[in-house]
């Protein structure tokens, strides 16, 4: 059923992630868990970071939708007014960064050392030449978006990750870690103007292949009238709120000393890498079907419950292969160059820990298509909202402790998912997939009672891998055997009206 379209897609997206935790591994080799790995981290994360909080998934939920009712002349004419916004509040939020670089380190950085005071400035300076790049980048990937256009869309994320890579990796090879820092500010600000280059190109292609097109639709009435400002706001919160929680909580994780940001951040890649894979992968599959049952006033049920027995299968998945193997992957992944073996167990002990929230989060991205398309994103919105009060009350007193902060990610994870559940109403009972759901929870507590018993082969790196690897396929094949949903989702039909 959702094997159809998307192949190239979801290709792109893959190799985007696989890159993305290449160059994790990358500056983990180059610079250890360090002070200065905190700064690298912070460089290379706030301009995207600051990005996706204010104005990437603001944009797609409310240009998508008013592009697809206007003509083309008044979409461009969108287009160059939010692209004047962006750009003048890219560089006025940029000199603001700029100009108290120290007061920003201290807030998202507590435990870097006084040593680290000047590095530390000349991070945010070009952190913050890098902004305004970063958020018209959002936008003109929005336009592709609208456009289909997914090959330019994933590839401006390869353009930008391998150039931050190749920096990376010439620092790894120097002799200092020191010196290996001086050259990654300019390529960051040269991996961002070459990102913000690839997508003009590719825009500028589009458009020309537009010009034979057939005429467009006639737009709507009142299509042409800018959306309001509490719409963005909705907008931005409900698509910010969330990738604020980990970033905070790696803030937070920083109070326990130098290095320990960079430790948390290396820790949540181990648990982000099956999170984006299981949520994208879903999305891709599975959503634009529930998304068009919803349109056509079809009974959505079957094309949920397909959805969230996916989803579900694969958190599960992923959460069992962790289990398992998650010493083995953290020293597949961070353990070279400077390194050190404790960081690394501190890396897998952390992520170890965050594998639990997989689940929630995996069902709450199948719940919020539905919130969406129905206009009810108010309550995840204030759960989101509650969610991060109760992490910073709660990491306040943490001390630092990444497992403790681990936790309460998970926590606030939950607590979102459970009220995004509850705002579908009594309907959503039957739209989880009771049997598929129980089998994999099941084969996934007998993962964790195994790993407890044999931890001995935790020592040999590649029958450790073999054996997550094996825990992660058995216990999705436990869901896909006991309920036809999940075999359903998986399987191809040309018409997914007539299995709906």
């Amino acid at each position: 059923m959702f094997l159809r379209a998307g192949a190239i897609s979801l290709g792109l997206l893959l190799a985007s992630r696989l890159l993305g935790l290449l160059r994790e591994t990358v500056q983990a080799a180059a610079f250890g868990a360090s002070g200065l790995a905190d700064v690298v981290v912070l460089m290379l994360t706030i301009p995207d970071w600051i990005t996706g909080v204010l104005v990437s998934g603001a944009l797609a939920y409310v240009l998508l939708p008013h592009w697809a009712r206007q003509s083309h002349p008044a979409q461009m004419a969108l287009q160059r007014r939010v692209a004047r916004v962006l750009v003048v509040a890219g560089l006025g939020l940029g000199l603001l960064l700029a100009f108290f670089p120290g007061g920003l380190m201290v807030l998202l950085a507590p435990g870097l050392p006084a040593s680290l005071a000047q590095v530390s400035r000349q991070a945010v300076w070009w952190s913050a030449a890098a902004l305004a790049p970063a958020l018209l980048a959002a936008l003109w990937a929005t336009r592709l978006q609208h456009l289909r256009d997914f090959l330019g869309l994933y590839a401006a994320n390869l353009v930008f990750t391998g150039v931050v890579t190749l920096a990376l990796a010439v620092a790894a090879l120097a002799v200092l870690p020191a010196g290996g820092l001086q050259g990654l500010g300019p390529a960051l600000l040269g991996a961002a103007l070459l990102r913000l280059a690839w997508l003009a190109w590719r825009m500028h292609m589009a458009r020309e292949g537009s010009t034979a097109g057939a005429s467009e639709p006639a737009a709507q009435a009142g299509a042409d009238a800018a959306p309001g400002v509490r719409v963005w706001l909705w907008a931005s919160l409900a698509a910010g709120l969330p990738l604020v929680l980990p970033f905070a909580a790696r803030s937070l994780a920083s109070a326990g000393g130098a290095g320990q940001l960079a430790t948390f951040n290396y820790a949540w890649k181990l648990v982000e890498l099956p999170l984006l894979l299981a949520i994208q992968l879903v999305a891709t599959l599975t959503l634009p079907v529930v998304a068009r049952t919803l349109a056509d006033g079809r009974d959505p049920a079957p094309a949920l419950r397909r959805a969230f027995a996916l989803a579900g299968g694969l958190a599960c998945g992923a959460i069992a292969g962790l289990l398992a193997g998650a010493p083995a992957v953290a020293q597949l992944l961070f353990g070279w160059g400077r390194m050190t073996p404790q960081g690394v167990q501190q890396v897998a002990s952390w992520g170890l820990a965050g594998a639990w929230g997989l689940l929630p989060q995996a069902l709450l991205a199948v719940a919020m298509t539905v919130l969406a398309a129905r206009g009810r994103m108010g309550p995840v919105v204030i759960a989101h909202g509650l969610a991060l009060a109760t992490l910073l009350a709660w990491g306040i007193g943490a001390g630092g402790d990444g497992t403790r902060l681990m936790w309460a990610l998970n926590a606030a994870s939950a607590l979102v998912a459970l009220v995004a559940l509850a705002s579908l109403g009594r309907e959503a009972l039957a739209w989880l997939p009771w049997p598929a759901m129980a089998a994999s929870a099941a084969a996934l507590a007998g993962t964790a009672a195994l790993t407890r018993l044999m931890p001995v082969y935790m020592n040999n790196m590649p029958l450790a891998l073999a054996i997550a690897g094996l825990a992660a396929i058995i216990t999705i094949a436990f869901g896909w055997l006991a309920g036809s949903d999940f075999r359903a989702a998986l399987q191809r039909q040309d018409d997914p009206k007539q299995h709906d």
